[in-house]
């Protein structure tokens, strides 16, 4: 019959067309893996370190489960990349106290060139802040004794830069925990921050 020999033939045409498709797909994955992988060592990426260098609290007053404070932070933002600098497109500060959002603060967006650190001075204000029963309760009995553990967080739009190449926008988040202050007569520790990227 004449269609018997087509139909066989068919497939085995195929063979070394979809033999050469695999093969240029693995290449591919080759050539992106050696490219991601050359400029990894070229770069050399190192972690962002986040840290609360200073931190007090001012006006601090509970009534009626409200709470108004202002709360002075300096953050200690270092890019000791020698090759990688940072646009900070966007920042956002709170303070926690438990599981209780007290005040949120924007930071002005800058530029952090390569090698650099960078001090930020953040005034948190919590105005008539409304507070739950449980946190009303135990931010009085901290107050009392002179320490209170808050949580600070960071929230940020960056962009990395290297030579003239800039990245698309990541989200940056620190966690820093605990943040003790109230003493003034007592020494400021500085607190480590968890980022995640």
């Amino acid at each position: 019959m004449p269609s018997g020999p087509t139909q066989t033939a068919t497939p085995a045409r195929r063979r070394p067309i979809l033999r050469c498709i695999a093969i240029t797909i693995l290449a591919l994955i080759v050539l992106i893996g050696l490219l991601v992988l050359i400029i990894w060592l070229t770069v050399k990426p190192k972690k962002l370190v986040y840290t609360i260098e200073d931190g007090s609290v001012h006006g601090f007053n509970l009534a009626d489960k409200t709470l108004n404070a202002t709360f002075d932070l300096t953050l200690r933002a270092d890019n000791p990349n020698t090759r990688i600098a940072i646009y900070y497109d966007s920042i956002e500060v709170s303070v926690w106290y438990e599981d209780q959002i007290i005040t949120i603060s924007d930071v002005r967006p800058f530029f952090q060139p390569r090698r650099n650190a960078t001090r930020l001075e953040v005034k948190a204000v919590a105005q008539s802040t409304p507070v739950l029963q449980t946190v009303y309760n135990d931010l009085r009995h901290d107050k009392s004794k002179g320490e209170v553990q808050l949580e600070v967080r960071m929230k940020a739009r960056i962009r990395f830069k290297m030579a003239k190449v800039k990245s698309r926008h990541y989200t940056l988040k620190a966690y820093c925990y605990p943040v003790v202050h109230f003493n003034p007569s007592k020494p400021f520790e500085r607190t480590f921050c968890d980022v995640d990227i």
